[in-house]
Parts: C-alpha cells; sequence; structure tokens
C-alpha cells in the first residue's frame, strides 16, 4: 500500500469482512441470551448489520471495484472470545453480562474503523462515501449506547456477585456497607 486510497480499499476489506462474520455470529448470540431485552437488541442490531453488508458493497461500487473481504483477525479474537464466554460460563446472568461486554468490544471496533473510512473518504473527495459510512457510525454508536443502557439498568445488575452465599437454602445477604463497595467498584468500572 502506498496511498491513503489504497489503504481506504484495505481497511474496507476488513469491515467488509468483519460485518459478513458478524451476521453469522449475531444468532449464535441471540439464542443464547437469556434477557430478553438483550435478545431483542442482538435481533434488532442483526438487521442493521445485514444492511451494513449491503452499504459496505455499494462503496466497493463506488469505487469501481467487486465487493471482497479480506479476513480480519481483530474480529475473529472477538468472536472466539464471545463464543467462550457463551461455552464456559454457567449462570444465565453472568454469561449475559459477559456477551454485552463482547458485544460491546464489537461495536467499538466497528466505530473505529467507520470512523477512520468516513474521515478518509472525506479526504478523498467520495461525498456519496461519507454519507454511506457516516450513516452506519451513527448506527454503530447508537448500538454501544444502547447496549450500554442496557448493561447498566438491567443486566448487570442481575448477575450474583461474590459476598451472598446459600445456607440451608437462604441467602445471606451482604451489609449495606458492602453492598455499597460493590456497586461503586462497578460503576467505576463501567465509567473506565
Amino acid at each position: 500500500m502506498k496511498t491513503l486510497n489504497d489503504l481506504f480499499e484495505d481497511m474496507l476489506q476488513d469491515v467488509y469482512f468483519a460485518e459478513k462474520t458478524l451476521v453469522k455470529a449475531l444468532p449464535k448470540m441471540a439464542k443464547r441470551a437469556t434477557s430478553a431485552n438483550f435478545k431483542t437488541a442482538l435481533t434488532g442490531h442483526l438487521a442493521q448489520t445485514v444492511q451494513h453488508v449491503t452499504r459496505l458493497e455499494s462503496v466497493f461500487e463506488m469505487l469501481g471495484k467487486k465487493p471482497k473481504a479480506k479476513e480480519c483477525p481483530a474480529i475473529l479474537g472477538l468472536v472466539k472470545e464471545a463464543d467462550e464466554i457463551m461455552d464456559e460460563v454457567e449462570d444465565d446472568a453472568v454469561r449475559d453480562a459477559g456477551m454485552v461486554a463482547c458485544a460491546q468490544a464489537v461495536e467499538h471496533y466497528e466505530i473505529a474503523r467507520y470512523g477512520s473510512l468516513a474521515a478518509w473518504a472525506e479526504q478523498l473527495g467520495m461525498d456519496d462515501a461519507v454519507e454511506v459510512l457516516s450513516a452506519t457510525l451513527d448506527e454503530e454508536i447508537a448500538a454501544d449506547n444502547g447496549l450500554n443502557d442496557l448493561a447498566n439498568s438491567e443486566i448487570n445488575e442481575a448477575a450474583p456477585v461474590d459476598g451472598k452465599e446459600e445456607q440451608d437454602g437462604e441467602e445471606t445477604e451482604m451489609s449495606n456497607a458492602d453492598v455499597s463497595a460493590v456497586k461503586a467498584k462497578r460503576q467505576a468500572k463501567q465509567r473506565a
């Protein structure tokens, strides 16, 4: 690669592979999700992801190129991580929390890619591509925000934490100070 044009096309192939991979991965995640709201978010984003593939194909057409996917190790790693969580985590609520984190990692990856592609398309004078890529970028940002809201309002709260143990069929509650400390740690982690 010698020019920004070359880099743009290479990155376009990368994100095209990523989106096509996600079209296959999202239904698996939706099937394993136990939160109804999380299932809905995943299936809704699947529909958007199918549209993202179509949009990328239109950008390839704008370049006068046939759509081509270039294997993306980053997305393969993120999907593998989600698969591991789905296979290894026994508690449904904890699995949902892990899957939300994995879905957000994917969104952050896509936000970075679409942000760069839109900026480069603008520099290359590709106004139509800027419009298409920016529309997808906005949807990826909205998906990430939705996942974050879902995690903070429902998913993370449902996941059990250390400090609550079953004794003779009854739960032993943590002290209010302990609960406050756990919640403060969670909020700090979510803000980071």
